[in-house]
């Protein structure tokens, strides 16, 4: 009775039990792929708090310039008056240069 139980339920699980769980987990990661509401509320926060940011940038370059018009050639590195060779402008190097211009 075992020798026929097994290939049975062994064909069953193949072309049955197989095909359900793929078809099931095909079917929740299509539903999971939308975006849902909150993401797109999160999304359209999050642009407009960039474009608020991007303005804010143009206007304190306007302020820049009008203060002084060459300042960004005063902030690019190897354009400044110190001797040696201006680290590239990283994060981990920043800090470093703030104080460094300050002081100058």
């Amino acid at each position: 009775m075992e020798e026929i139980f097994v290939p049975i339920f062994v064909v069953g699980m193949l072309f049955i039990g197989l095909p359900w769980i793929i078809f099931h987990y095909v079917t929740k990661w299509k539903t999971s792929a939308s975006i849902s509401y909150e993401d797109e509320q999160l999304l359209d926060e999050l642009h407009n708090m960039a474009r608020r940011l991007d303005e804010r940038m143009g206007t304190i370059e306007r302020i820049m310039t009008a203060d002084n018009p060459n300042w960004r050639d005063s902030i690019l590195p190897g354009s400044g008056s110190r001797s040696g060779s201006d680290p590239q402008p990283t994060l981990e190097n920043f800090d470093n240069l703030l104080k460094e211009r300050r002081q100058s």
